[in-house]
C-alpha cells in the first residue's frame, strides 16, 4: 500500500511508447500513418498523446489545425523526447553488441608498481577489453588516495595505509621489505638490533607514502627515534641514495635482488624483522560498477613485485 500511495503522489508518467507516439505522428504526418507504423491502433496513439499531454501538462498539438502540427512548447518537447529515444537506441546497441564497447580506465599505482607488474596489467587488460582507454597515473600513495576520495581515479593500487567506509579495497599482495645500504657503508654481517640500526642516517620516505607512513608507525611501536634520517618521497631516489652509501634504506627485497646480487647493496638484518606491507586495490563502493571490480580481480592477478619491468 505504501508504495501505491507513493506512486500515486508522483502522479502520471512519461513511457516510451508515448515518446515513440509523438516521434512517429510529427514524422509521418498522422495518427493513422503512425498506428500502422507502430503497428497498433488510430485510438491507441490518441490515448498514447492525451496521456503525453496530461503527463507534461502541455497541449502538444495545435488542435485548431487539421493536420498535426506542433505547438511552440510542443517542438521543445519533441526535441526532449528525440534525445530519450537515442538513449534508448544507445542501450539497444549496447545489448547487440559482440564486444564491449569502448571505455575509460582512470588508474593510480606508486612508483614500485610501475617499475614492476603494471605493464601485465595493462596488456592483460587491452586483451580483455580490447577498445579500453587507459590513464595511468603515477604518484604517492596519499595523493591517489585523496584522487580516489575526490573520485577523479577509478581504481588505485596502494600500501593499505588509509582507510574509508566508501571505499572498497581488495587484498594483491604482500611485500617483504629490508634494510639496505652499500657494502661500503655497513661491514658487518651480523644481525643488529633496530637501537644499532639508528647510528646511521635512515632513509625514509615522507608522510604522502603510504609504505613511509606503514614503516614510520611500526617503528613507533617498537619504541624507535630516529635521530639521523633522510626523508624522499621518491623510492627511485632512496635507492639511488642506498647505493651511493648515503644511508641505509627500507627496499622490497624482491624487487632489487638484481642490486644485491651485482654487489650494489647489500641486507642488512635487524631483529626483529620489517613487517610485511599490505596492497590492494581500492575503488569507491558507492559507485557500484562491474567493470571496475573485474579490473581489481585482474590487478590481484597481475600484482608480482618480484622483478622490475614485466612484460
Amino acid at each position: 500500500m505504501a508504495f501505491w500511495r507513493l506512486f500515486q503522489a508522483v502522479g502520471p508518467v512519461i513511457t516510451l511508447k508515448q515518446i515513440e507516439a509523438l516521434q512517429w505522428v510529427v514524422q509521418l504526418g498522422t495518427f493513422e500513418r503512425a498506428a500502422t507504423k507502430l503497428n497498433t491502433t488510430q485510438s491507441a496513439i490518441s490515448k498514447r498523446i492525451k496521456e503525453f499531454e496530461v503527463a507534461t501538462g502541455i497541449s502538444v498539438f495545435d488542435r485548431s489545425q487539421r493536420s498535426a502540427r506542433l505547438t511552440e512548447k510542443g517542438e521543445h518537447l519533441l526535441a526532449l523526447a528525440r534525445e530519450m529515444l537515442a538513449v534508448q537506441e544507445r542501450m539497444l546497441d549496447l545489448k547487440r553488441a559482440h564486444e564491449m564497447p569502448a571505455r575509460r580506465l582512470r588508474l593510480g599505482v606508486t612508483e614500485l608498481s610501475a617499475l614492476t607488474w603494471l605493464p601485465r596489467l595493462v596488456g592483460t587488460l587491452r586483451k580483455t577489453y580490447p577498445s579500453v582507454v587507459i590513464e595511468a597515473e603515477v604518484d604517492m600513495s596519499r595523493n591517489l588516495y585523496d584522487r580516489l576520495q575526490e573520485d577523479t581515479v577509478d581504481l588505485i593500487v596502494i600500501p593499505e595505509a588509509f582507510s574509508d567506509p566508501e571505499i572498497a579495497l581488495l587484498r594483491v599482495a604482500e611485500i617483504q621489505n629490508v634494510w639496505m645500504a652499500s657494502p661500503t657503508l655497513v661491514r658487518e654481517r651480523k644481525t643488529i638490533s633496530l637501537e644499532e640500526l639508528t647510528a646511521y642516517t635512515i632513509l625514509m620516505q615522507g608522510n604522502r607514502s603510504g609504505s613511509g607512513l606503514y614503516v614510520t608507525k611500526w617503528l613507533k611501536s617498537e619504541g624507535i627515534v630516529l635521530p639521523r634520517s633522510l626523508t624522499c618521497d621518491s623510492m627511485i631516489a632512496l635507492l639511488g641514495l642506498a647505493v651511493a652509501g648515503i644511508g641505509i634504506s627500507y627496499l622490497p627485497k624482491q624487487s632489487f635482488w638484481p642490486l644485491i646480487r651485482d654487489g650494489k647493496l647489500k641486507i642488512v638484518r635487524t631483529k626483529p624483522e620489517l613487517p610485511l606491507i599490505p596492497y590492494a586495490a581500492m575503488y569507491r563502493n558507492d559507485r557500484p560498477s562491474a567493470f571496475t571490480r573485474v579490473v581489481a580481480r585482474l590487478a590481484q592477478a597481475s600484482c608480482d613485485f618480484s622483478r622490475q619491468w614485466q612484460r
